[in-house]
């Protein structure tokens, strides 16, 4: 299931679960975060080891997987933010349509939309 829809199901659960709250906002509702900064870590992790078994030197091991674990960060969150806004958009679009499909079932605007080629009917 897409995370749009899991976050659009979830709106309408509306439990109370408590996360990580970071300057008065609970971080385990901001889509993307999770994901990104595990990914971050592993490769800043990985990265920083490699180098240090290639390199010996723990300081510039160090700077070396920070750099990887922000670099990581930062391109996987824009790449998933941008994918989330755009399957939020298509699913807004979706129920709109949906809408649109049982206000005018039935009716003689129906038919006019399906001749124009704005419905399809199945």
């Amino acid at each position: 299931m897409d995370t749009v829809v899991k976050s659009m199901m979830e709106e309408d659960a509306e439990e109370e679960k408590k996360g990580l709250v970071l300057f008065g906002r609970d971080l385990s509702t901001i889509p993307c975060f999770r994901e990104s900064f595990l990914y971050g870590i592993s490769t800043g992790v990985g990265v920083g080891i490699a180098s240090f078994f290639k390199t010996s030197k723990p300081l510039l091991s160090q700077h070396i997987g920070m750099g990887a674990f922000t670099i990581t960060t930062l391109v996987y969150w824009s790449y998933c933010r941008y994918n989330w806004s755009k399957q939020k958009f298509d699913a807004q679009l979706l129920q709109s349509a949906l809408k649109d499909k049982i206000r005018y079932e039935g009716t003689g605007v129906e038919k006019e939309m399906e001749e124009k080629g704005i419905l399809k009917s199945a």
